[in-house]
């Protein structure tokens, strides 16, 4: 077993990185309380699908593993959202409780502030309550729930919306 001491680098995701960030969504997928999706996409629709200045993974120092991922999408083509992403973060269940999350969302923070972006968010199951606990203490708030949003395996699920909005951009 890794301790928690040993490093983690934050770069990039790219191609190099598909396999093993699929299988990460496809981990947080089967738990069941990660995402309305019941299956990974494919690398060509991930890639699409994500903003490529606002993507990067975790890796582990000493092998370079993939530990986790962040990516954010745009929320609207509306030029008044034009400063809004909506982010999904996803850790390996082998490397949770190193920190991984948080400077997966810290690189996020940073890139989009960046990039003049003054709002992320995300909607998480509220039964996610590490995940809710991980952004707040991220900077992030909880907007409301959006009550029956969506079914996931037949069921009728709420979600908590979340956002972060920055005290850098948009004043």
């Amino acid at each position: 077993m890794r301790t928690h001491a040993e490093p983690v680098r934050v770069v990039p995701l790219t191609a190099t990185h598909a396999e093993q960030v699929l299988e990460i969504y496809r981990l947080g997928i089967d738990e069941g309380n990660a995402t309305f999706e019941t299956e990974p996409p494919t690398w060509e629709a991930f890639d699409r699908s994500k903003l490529p200045g606002h993507r990067f993974v975790a890796v582990d120092g000493t092998d370079d593993r993939v530990l986790g991922w962040v990516a954010a999408t745009r929320v609207s083509d509306r030029c008044a959202y034009a400063g809004v992403v909506e982010h999904s973060v996803y850790v390996h269940p082998d490397a949770r409780g190193r920190g991984v999350a948080r400077v997966l969302l810290d690189a996020l923070i940073e890139s989009t502030e960046a990039d003049g972006i003054w709002t992320i968010q995300s909607g998480i199951f509220p039964e996610n309550t590490a995940s809710l606990a991980l952004h707040e203490r991220a900077g992030f708030r909880a907007i409301g729930i959006r009550e029956r949003i969506g079914r996931h395996h037949g069921r009728w699920r709420d979600v908590v919306l979340v956002e972060r909005r920055s005290p850098r951009v948009g004043d």
